[in-house]
């Protein structure tokens, strides 16, 4: 079979601009049409990465070949005998996990936004030129990558190799000066590339991602300690002052963090920071299984040219998000009640949204496309996250798995893995359930009716009643409050139905409550509460010192036009969750209790 060729350089870092080359040797004779990818996977949303591409062009044999766009993402050259190449100059400066970046101090870039895939060509094996920028003030720059070299040398440029266009843009690629450290986990090398500046203890880094690693490798391979499904593993971490992202590959993982999230040399503390951090490398990295190789059929193969339609994204992300932080338990990271802590937050964020009774975790999978990737104001009245939710519905199917004494969500995925990571065969849409009745050996259709494909809250206070666990709700104690906690201040006793950035401009009004009786809408900027200026802390006292039924005259503007409202006090939500070890627990709950999160 024909290779592909690819180049790709940083043509002028100054300007953000990559030139990307794609040379096809035996070009189709009727016009080689070429085609760029809609979106990227792991991210459900129709990107349009074509309008980055600023000019493309096509030359044969040293001579111009004439190439017209057929479509938005879409190119077709004339004829040729000769081997054909495409020239294309692509704009890069967006800091993201999806995309590209290139200035004078880096340069980053997903395959899905720069490669040009020949059409008919798609399995055909590929190399790559990753080319440094020209200048002495680049002569330090480095490459992480995990894509097969094909020559380059380790963190070097040159020649690299995948099998066919789907690996080639399954292995983002950083380039420019980073800090490297290595460890191991499931037999195989794994290192971590940062990159900003920072402060960071890698030791302790390696040490704790090292854990968390080899759990998620024994959760998948039994005990003892199995091979992880690759070669070796990557985290490329960007480093900002703020920012938090995450995107999974095949054999590495892309993540934004804030500078704050790293934990400094000589502290050695587990801040709430740092387990966000772990948190995020733990998702992406259970992902190498849970997505990247047990996929929904809906995903065998992409279709990276429209949307991907599935009820399932709960599964893959939610259950993803539900053992994100049980793997920071479990490799002994955290203890029981810091993991209960993460987990009263997780219930606190579900129960602060009004759309978890409007939309399913099923439909919120299928609506991913143009509903959780485009959220407006209306959002948290009309939309539940697939990621929060389905986290939940994970850890309820885990519970009642755990009651039944036959199995557990751990089960579930080793039976995934076994049957559809280890073979390539798609998870039908009803597969998991299948597979959960069959280890279970009780039908679970209520259970996936009702919470899956229904709107019906969790009951979850009665499954952790089981596993001697108490779950505790109240108002929240303030705008900062996110739940895990029993309430560090006096407890509101009203609620104004809506929450308001920092200039107090209303940011989303809750169905249903008083602001939105009262005719307050979002964006409103709120000037007075009953006469006296209207500030966060002003708002927070008025609705710890008022009583429910109380009226509140609000002035605000709408644009540009001053109105006043009537707003009714209601009684404050219990809508902030905290969950507690319970110290008198029968035998059998002991038992489940341990078997779950360990001793306690």
């Amino acid at each position: 079979m024909l290779a592909i060729h690819h180049r790709i350089r940083p043509l002028d870092p100054r300007a953000h601009v990559f030139e990307v080359c794609c040379t096809v040797d035996a070009p189709d004779p009727a016009g080689q049409r070429f085609r760029l990818p809609a979106w990227i996977p792991g991210s459900y949303l129709i990107r349009e990465f074509s309008r980055q591409f600023v000019a493309v062009r096509a030359e044969a044999a040293g001579r111009p070949v004439a190439i017209r766009k057929e479509a938005k993402d879409r190119w077709r050259a004339d004829p040729t005998q000769a081997p054909l190449t495409v020239i294309a100059t692509v704009h890069a400066f967006d800091v993201s996990v999806r995309t590209a970046y290139l200035d004078a101090t880096r340069g980053y870039f997903n395959g899905a936004c720069v490669f040009l895939c020949p059409e008919g060509f798609e399995a055909a094996p590929c190399t790559v030129d990753i080319l440094p920028p020209e200048g002495p003030e680049f002569a330090h720059w480095r490459v992480a990558t995990t894509l097969p070299s094909g020559g380059a040398p380790p963190q070097g440029f040159g020649r690299y190799r995948a099998a066919d266009y789907d690996e080639l843009i399954d292995h983002p690629v950083e380039l420019g000066e980073f800090m490297l450290a290595s460890f191991a986990a499931g037999a195989v090398p794994h290192q971590v590339a940062l990159t900003g500046r920072h402060d960071a203890d890698l030791k302790r880094i390696t040490r704790d991602l090292g854990r968390v690693c080899q759990w998620h490798n024994d959760l998948f391979g039994g005990r003892p300690a199995s091979r992880a499904p690759f070669d070796r593993y990557l985290f490329l971490v960007t480093v900002l002052g703020s920012g938090h992202g995450g995107l999974e590959h095949r054999t590495s993982a892309s993540l934004l963090c804030s500078r704050s999230e790293l934990p400094r040399r000589g502290h050695t503390e587990v801040s709430d920071d740092y387990l966000t951090f772990l948190g995020l490398a733990s998702h992406e990295y259970f992902h190498a299984w849970n997505v990247k190789r047990i996929k929904p059929a809906a995903f065998t193969p992409y279709d990276l040219a429209r949307e991907n339609y599935t009820r399932q994204l709960w599964a893959f992300e939610g259950i993803t998000s539900y053992y994100d932080d049980l793997a920071l338990l479990k490799s002994g990271v955290i203890d029981p009640p810091r993991y209960l802590e993460l987990l009263g937050r997780a219930i606190s964020t579900v129960l602060r949204t009004p759309g978890r009774r409007v939309q399913s975790v099923g439909d919120s999978s299928f609506d991913a496309w143009i509903k959780f990737y485009r959220q407006d104001e209306n959002s948290p009245n009309a939309v539940v996250s697939y990621y929060a939710k389905g986290s939940l519905v994970a850890l309820a199917l885990d519970l009642t798995l755990r009651s039944g004494g036959r199995a557990s969500l751990d089960d579930v995925m080793r039976a995934l893995w076994n049957r559809h990571g280890r073979t390539g065969t798609g998870v039908t849409e009803n597969g998991l359930q299948s597979i959960a009745e069959e280890l279970a050996g009780v039908g679970l259709g209520d259970f996936f009716g009702r919470y899956v494909d229904g709107t019906d809250d969790l009951p979850l206070a009665a499954l952790l009643d089981a596993f001697g666990i108490d779950l505790h709700l109240r108002p929240a104690d303030g705008t900062k409050d996110r739940g895990g906690k029993p309430a560090s201040g006096p407890l509101p006793a009203c609620w104004l139905g809506a929450s308001a950035n920092g200039d107090m401009q209303l940011r989303h009004v809750f169905s249903g409550g008083p602001a939105e009786r009262a005719g307050l809408a979002p964006q409103d900027t709120l000037v007075a509460l009953d006469g006296l200026k209207a500030s966060a802390a002003a708002l927070e006292a008025l609705l710890a010192t008022r009583a429910p039924g109380d009226r509140v005259e609000v002035h605000a503007f709408r644009r540009d036009e001053l109105f006043a409202v009537e707003v009714e006090l209601e009684t404050a939500p219990a809508d902030t969750c905290h969950l507690t070890l319970r110290d008198e627990v029968s035998a059998q709950m002991a038992a489940l209790r341990g078997a779950w999160l360990g001793s306690s």
